[in-house]
């Protein structure tokens, strides 16, 4: 992606953030990576929406030095610069405080895959990071949000499980661009109450100090597998065939 076409396509995604309901006052960023150039652009830090604008954003190197704009970047993008270090195949990065996966992240508790439109989109449940520690929190704060993040994805695969909960944070999704990791934010809130309520409806009486689910543990793997993969496996059958664009 061209760098002008990316800085629009992150101008956008930071815009669809609002409309979607996702972000409020100036929290929330989106950010996009050129891979061919080697450089992010990311909203600005503290900027309201309704005035945010291309030229607004702010273009940095994988090392987080300033290539263009007059603004500072987003407080966060010590975090985005390390999951797109860390995770080669993604292009986009969006960090909301979107109400209910943030309640899931500041109840300390991953989302458990409890129906298929969670398996359409995630293949098991939604992660969450361990406690950031204290040295982490009063050193390099953003750059270590990520490393948490990394760390939590040590044995689990960044581009079947795009969303994580920072644990007591929010929720940072990914994406092949700026548009698609809007979409995973997208779903995460939606299955983020979709989980809420099963869970109060399932156990109307359990506290929600103890492990979420009562009877209902959530799908089978069968279930799971099936539809994920009939989505997004090697053999995937759901959806159109893309054109062939060379013809």
């Amino acid at each position: 992606m061209r760098l002008e076409t990316l800085r629009q396509a992150v101008l956008d995604a930071n815009l669809e953030l609002v409309r979607q309901g996702l972000v409020f006052s100036t929290f929330g960023n989106a950010s996009g990576i050129s891979r061919a150039d080697g450089l992010v652009v990311i909203k600005p830090s503290g900027v309201g929406y309704d005035v945010l604008r291309a030229e607004d954003l702010v273009i940095t190197g994988l090392d987080g030095k300033r290539v263009e704009g007059k603004l500072n970047p987003s407080s966060d993008l010590a975090t985005h610069l390390v999951l797109y270090r860390a995770f080669p195949t993604i292009g986009g990065v969006v960090h909301t405080h979107a109400r209910h996966s943030t309640a899931w992240a500041q109840a300390g508790r991953e989302i458990p895959c409890f129906g298929t439109t969670h398996a359409d989109y995630v293949h098991g449940p939604v992660p969450i990071t361990d406690p950031m520690e204290a040295r982490e929190i009063q050193s390099d704060y953003e750059a270590n949000t990520g490393e948490v993040i990394v760390r939590r994805f040590a044995n689990l695969d960044p581009n079947t499980r795009r969303a994580v909960l920072v644990h007591g944070h929010g929720p940072f999704c990914w994406g092949a661009t700026p548009a698609e990791a809007v979409e995973n934010a997208i779903v995460l809130e939606s299955i983020s109450k979709m989980a809420l309520l099963t869970f109060l409806l399932d156990s109307p009486r359990r506290s929600l100090r103890r492990s979420p689910g009562g009877r209902h543990k959530g799908i089978s793997q069968a279930l799971l597998d099936k539809h994920y993969l009939r989505k997004h496996g090697p053999s995937a059958y759901y959806g159109q065939a893309k054109a062939n664009h060379s013809k």
